[in-house]
């Protein structure tokens, strides 16, 4: 696994949760990416500043009404693109 800072696997998991709003389904998909601590870690970070937010016991999606999404830097394309 490639060393992400903790902006970049902030960015990597909201764009998965664009993707995919399951948050098991997500956590699957990202963990050939990120470790499922650190995808978890990401999700309460996100959660916490209001960017994420929970619908239900599953599903989780992006607070675009509160916040945009980030700007997906030059490095983490491919990995984006592959979700």
């Amino acid at each position: 696994m490639t060393d992400y800072s903790i902006n970049e696997k902030m960015i990597i998991v909201q764009y998965g949760i664009k993707k995919y709003e399951s948050e098991n389904m997500l956590v699957e998909k990202l963990k050939s990416i990120l470790s499922e601590k650190d995808i978890q870690r990401s999700i309460d970070t996100l959660i916490g500043t209001q960017k994420v937010r929970r619908i239900g016991p599953e599903v989780i999606q992006n607070n675009e009404s509160h916040t945009e999404l980030p700007d997906i830097p030059d490095n983490l394309k491919l990995v984006i693109d592959s979700l």
